[in-house]
């Protein structure tokens, strides 16, 4: 992703909506890298971890859908189908961290299996957004 930014960062800043496109990717990798991080503390009491979890997850969910919003109401003329996959794949790797911290929050034991959507959907978004400002940004 970062490469893809600075490789076409000229191109990147002078297509709208790119900039936040760019900023979604890189958000997702982090709310990821952030989650894995803190699921690595030793000893961490489940209420602690449920409190990472959701913070970090509403953190990236509330960043993204500004940035989408922000998008819709500068109407680019883009097609529609742009924004929804864009919002899908955002909620898609969002949504289930908070899930899960929420589950923990209420002792539910299967809660951390909610962590594996959010992460693959995250690095799915990462890619995708990495491939648009990589190659359909030449096109």
């Amino acid at each position: 992703m970062f490469v893809a930014v600075s490789i076409n960062l000229e191109r990147v800043t002078t297509f709208p909506g790119l900039p936040g496109r760019a900023a979604e990717s890189i958000v997702q990798l982090l709310a990821a890298f952030i989650i894995a991080t803190v699921a690595l503390i030793p000893a961490q009491p489940p209420k602690m971890f449920a409190a990472e979890l959701l913070v970090t997850g509403g953190v990236s969910w509330a960043f993204q859908v500004g940035l989408q919003l922000r998008y819709l109401m500068s109407r680019f003329g883009h097609p529609w189908s742009w924004l929804t996959y864009r919002a899908l794949l955002s909620q898609l790797a969002t949504l289930p961290f908070g899930v899960a911290g929420l589950m923990l929050l209420l002792g539910r034991p299967n809660a951390l299996y909610w962590l594996v959507p959010g992460f693959v959907f995250s690095f799915v978004g990462s890619m995708v957004g990495a491939w648009v400002l990589l190659v359909e940004i030449r096109r």
